[in-house]
């Protein structure tokens, strides 16, 4: 997302500006909104403590659906802004828009598709969860419809963010508590990751995929950790899951962290866990023990780092 100037830049106009007080309809435009740090845009549905507080769609994105002939408003797709002249969706996770005093961080690229919003009831088709960028308001203040908008790329420096996915039919059934998600939380926590989500699953492949193609395809987390699933009973299936998901394998951390294990308990060896990347998130399968998960990224957070790093494209081979 590069101007002339190369300086990762991009300039345009905030079109609309639209809100509604309840989720699931179509949005009415105002002149002005107030943004309000960490919420959201003061009396829309959608504001709140959570990583989509802000709905934006380019009016690029909107044109072209008008052109299949169907008559929309802006907010008919749920966007709380309409701005023209940037590449919404184009742009990663971690990129900035200012208006004003106002700036708000990307969190999220698309969504899943409900196929019972309002906008797919009347057009049988939504662009929202293709083309529409989410986000949270760092800086608040008031914005009015032909403000000037900035977009800026992300700071080639900011911390790695991560995931976790514990993956337990007793811990999410209730009968078992899982510290293993905690514990891979207060490890990463400590070593400066951002932690974007902490998810409890039961042992269901098909549903960890759709986990971690959403964690990796929309939230564009630098890292997700698996715990659980990697034995050999009939629902240990999440290296199957991270191989259904991962363009490309990584399978010397799987290797390094059995061989590493094996210093504890010859146990390790019935371990099948694994590790692959999707698009530019590194998956790795950890083990369901709590110790077991502190002693592997005990052995990991340093070549983490590096390998992070050249999938960012900010360190070299």
């Amino acid at each position: 997302m590069k101007q002339k100037d190369g300086h990762g830049v991009i300039t345009g106009r905030v079109e609309a500006i639209c809100v509604s007080d309840v989720r699931g309809i179509q949005k009415k435009m105002v002149p002005d909104a107030e943004f309000i740090p960490d919420f959201g845009i003061k009396g829309d549905a959608h504001a709140g403590k959570w990583h989509r507080q802000v709905s934006i769609l380019a009016k690029e994105s909107i044109d072209d659906f008008r052109e299949k002939g169907i008559g929309v408003h802006y907010g008919d797709f749920g966007e709380n802004m309409v701005v023209s002249g940037i590449p919404v969706s184009q742009l990663p996770v971690g990129s900035r828009f200012t208006i004003g005093s106002v700036l708000i961080e990307i969190t999220q690229i698309g969504k899943a598709c409900h196929k019972d919003c309002a906008i797919r009831q009347k057009t049988g088709d939504c662009i929202m969860p293709r083309e529409g960028v989410f986000g949270v308001v760092l800086r608040g203040g008031t914005v009015h419809e032909g403000d000037k908008i900035r977009a800026d790329e992300p700071d080639p420096a900011r911390p790695f963010s991560a995931a976790i996915i514990t993956l337990s039919d007793r811990a999410y059934a209730g009968t078992y508590e899982d510290k293993s998600g905690p514990a891979i939380r207060e490890v990463l926590e400590k070593n400066g990751y951002q932690v974007l989500e902490q998810i409890l699953l039961p042992d269901d492949e098909e549903r960890l995929e759709e986990e971690l193609k959403r964690l990796a395809d929309q939230r564009e987390a630098s890292v997700i950790f698996t715990t659980g699933g990697t034995g050999l009973s009939d629902r240990d299936r999440t290296p199957e899951a991270t191989e259904a998901v991962s363009d490309r394998m990584v399978p010397g951390i799987g290797e390094a962290l059995r061989a590493y294990s094996m210093q504890f308990t010859p146990n390790a060896m019935l371990s099948r866990q694994t590790a692959g990347i999707r698009k530019h998130t590194l998956i790795i399968n950890l083990p369901g023990s709590p110790k077991a998960c502190r002693e592997d990224l005990e052995l990991l957070m340093k070549p983490l780092g590096h390998g992070l790093g050249i999938i960012r494209g900010t360190a070299d081979n």
